[in-house]
Formats: C-alpha cells, structure tokens, sequence
C-alpha cells in the first residue's frame, strides 16, 4: 500500500521535509517512489511547494496521505499560507509588566485610601459646621422666650418703680 508522507532531510533542529510517495513499510527517510513537495517549517516564513495535481493523480491512484500531509495539503489548495506566528513577549518582558502592574494596582491602593481620608475629613468638616449652626439655632430659639420674659419682667419692674412718671428726655443744650 502505497503513502503519502513526510520525509525527514536537514540538521538537528533544521528540518526539512520532502513530501514522497513511498510503500506504507518502508522508512522515513530511504528511497521513494515519487518527490511531489517541499516543506521547511523551520524557516520564517514557513515554505511549502506541494504540486497539487501529481498529489490529486496519486490519491487517484490509491495512495493514502499522513494526517500531517493531508493539513499541508488543506494549506496549500487555500493558497492563504501559513497563519502569521503571533509574537510573545520574553520571560523577562512578562516579569516586568506584571512588577508594573503591581506597582499599579500599589499606587491605586494608596490613592484611594488617602482619597477616602480627605473625604472623611472634609465631611467630618461638614458636619461640625452644620452641628454647630443647628446648636446656635436652638440656642436662639430656646434664649428667645428667656429673653422675652426677662424683657417683659425688666418693663413690668420698671413700671412698678415710676408708675407716673414718663422717661426723662435729654435737654437740649443752651447755646
């Protein structure tokens, strides 16, 4: 039964796949029957030549494709490409974005609570003002019938000592 899969070429840790038609037993990387592609993941971008219509013949013909080849084959017929790799930051520049969002989430801390200490005292402020108008108030109002009486009292005595005589007016002085 014939296959269609990757053989292996390149250095350690450079791979480059040439894509073959081989017998199912056979080895990875011994002789083949048909090369119908190239693949090199390991370079940037991503390379993959795969001639789709010996691919299409061979599947045709009874050939069976790897899982593996069968995706490349996917990639290849959309002729979109490889997905753009997404960049990742450093261990490095993680550790330091998260020290800076400590030291944020620190600060916000601190702020607000010194936000609500003014707040507190500017409040506390408030309410020793309005206290004491409320005091001076009722201070009024409780000394305004004192006062009153006392009024009437001062004027019901003053009446009891001079009942005929009226208030004395100043004299003009003589020129």
């Amino acid at each position: 039964m014939l296959k269609i899969k990757l053989a292996r070429f390149g250095k350690r840790n450079q791979p480059h796949f040439r894509i073959v038609i081989n017998e199912a037993r056979d080895k990875r990387d011994g002789s083949y029957v048909e090369m119908i592609g190239y693949y090199a993941p390991a370079q940037t971008p991503k390379i993959l030549e795969l001639d789709i219509k010996k691919y299409e013949a061979w599947i045709a013909k009874g050939a069976q494709p790897t899982d593996t080849v069968a995706s490349l084959f996917e990639i290849a017929k959309s002729g979109k490409g490889f997905p753009a790799k997404k960049k990742k930051p450093s261990k490095k520049q993680q550790a330091k974005k998260n020290a800076e969002k400590e030291v944020k989430e620190e600060v916000k801390a601190e702020v607000k609570e010194e936000i609500k200490e003014e707040v507190k005292e500017e409040v506390k402020e408030e309410i020793k003002e309005e206290v004491k108008e409320e005091v001076k108030e009722k201070a009024k109002e409780d000394a305004k019938p004192e006062v009153k009486e006392e009024v009437k009292e001062n004027k019901t005595a003053s009446e009891k000592q001079e009942p005929g005589k009226e208030k004395a007016e100043p004299k003009e002085p003589q020129k």
